[in-house]
């Protein structure tokens, strides 16, 4: 038979994290950011449009989002995007509203923040593509 001895610290350090992760979870407006991020990435300016919140509001989530690891960011030219940094999130997201849903004794749902609302965002991505543009963005001539 063996035993596994687990140290004190290493489990302490788990819990922190576990719960460090839950602290990051526990808003709402971090809960809709990680709702519309699993759509696709998205800009800041775009996440703004979708939630009507100012960008410097959304910026601090999206900060408390990424030091807990749950977002990560890519940056092009002025835009910086950002994406779930796993899809094990979407997964736990679903849990979560599961059993949200179990102990409400009713069922939860999460509509998409943009459903119903035209979203006006002037970044590269969510802007339509000109007539002078191919799809890849460079002028046509």
């Amino acid at each position: 038979m063996h035993i596994q001895v687990i140290e004190y610290g290493d489990l302490m350090d788990s819990y922190s994290h576990l719960a460090r992760l839950m602290k990051a979870l526990g808003h709402p407006v971090r809960l809709q950011i990680l709702q519309v991020l699993r759509e696709g990435e998205a800009c800041v300016c775009h996440l703004e449009a979708v939630l009507g919140q100012r960008q410097a509001y959304i910026s601090q989530q999206l900060m408390r989002l990424r030091d807990a690891g749950l977002v990560t960011d890519r940056r092009e030219g002025m835009n910086v995007f950002y994406s779930l940094a796993d899809e094990s999130i979407s997964a736990l997201l679903d849990s979560a509203l599961a059993a949200a849903s179990a102990i409400r004794g009713e069922n939860l749902s999460l509509a998409p923040p943009s459903a119903g609302n035209p979203v006006t965002c002037s970044c590269p991505k969510c802007r339509p593509v000109s007539v002078f543009q191919t799809q890849e963005g460079a002028p046509t001539r």
